[in-house]
């Protein structure tokens, strides 16, 4: 049985974490989406630390489990790459079904775009580490509903809050997170964790957000 837990303690905990794991770097990084951006998230450090990966886990469950509903999806699909290693432990928690998409297209064999089974009709749940223009998001989701999967919903760990939700949207997704890049922010600039110009170079960023895919 998984518990609904506090969001407002989940933010704080996450935000400690990504310390922990120095998951959070500040600089100028060019992002999937081709964006410029005054900080990173590197979401792929986590799986080094198990009890915070076990945790993160568990703060994703929280949101599939008392959010969007057990019975609201068939399986799960993992996005490449980061997406795929949440994705997989997060199906054998739930003793979900899982499939993921192919960050390159196989040159041998049944040369698919997807691994794993999925049938028409199948509701499909998708699982990113963070969501920023919803790019990848969205070019995933095209490939499994080129395939007759179904997909109302998605969910990330944090939302960097540049216009991804909106944009997915569109195409009537609902994408779910566990935090908002600036929640995570705010609760480490009033700890004292990072000062004030780093927490104003997340506001920045958020503020020059295009809403368009790059």
């Amino acid at each position: 049985m998984v518990l609904k837990e506090n969001r407002n303690l989940i933010i704080r905990e996450l935000a400690k974490s990504l310390v922990k794991t120095q998951s959070l770097k500040f600089g100028v990084f060019k992002l999937t989406s081709g964006k410029m951006s005054s900080y990173y998230i590197d979401l792929r450090l986590v799986p080094s630390y198990p009890k915070v990966f076990k945790r993160i886990i568990e703060m994703y469950t929280n949101i599939i489990v008392n959010e969007i509903g057990l019975s609201n999806f068939d399986l799960l699909c993992g996005i490449p790459t980061s997406g795929l290693v949440f994705a997989s432990a997060i199906a054998y928690y739930l003793e979900k079904p899982l499939i993921y998409i192919r960050k390159d297209v196989k040159a041998h064999g049944t040369q698919k775009n997807i691994e794993g089974v999925l049938k028409p009709g199948d509701r499909v749940l998708l699982i990113d580490d963070l969501i920023t223009t919803g790019s990848s998001l969205m070019a995933s989701a095209e490939i499994v509903l080129g395939e007759g999967g179904v997909i109302n919903d998605a969910i990330v760990l944090v939302d960097r809050e540049e216009g991804g939700i909106e944009n997915l949207s569109k195409s009537n997704i609902r994408v779910h997170y566990v935090a908002k890049v600036s929640e995570l922010a705010k609760e480490l600039y009033e700890n004292n964790i990072i000062g004030e110009e780093e927490y104003n170079a997340v506001l920045k960023q958020i503020e020059k957000k295009d809403k368009g895919f790059s």
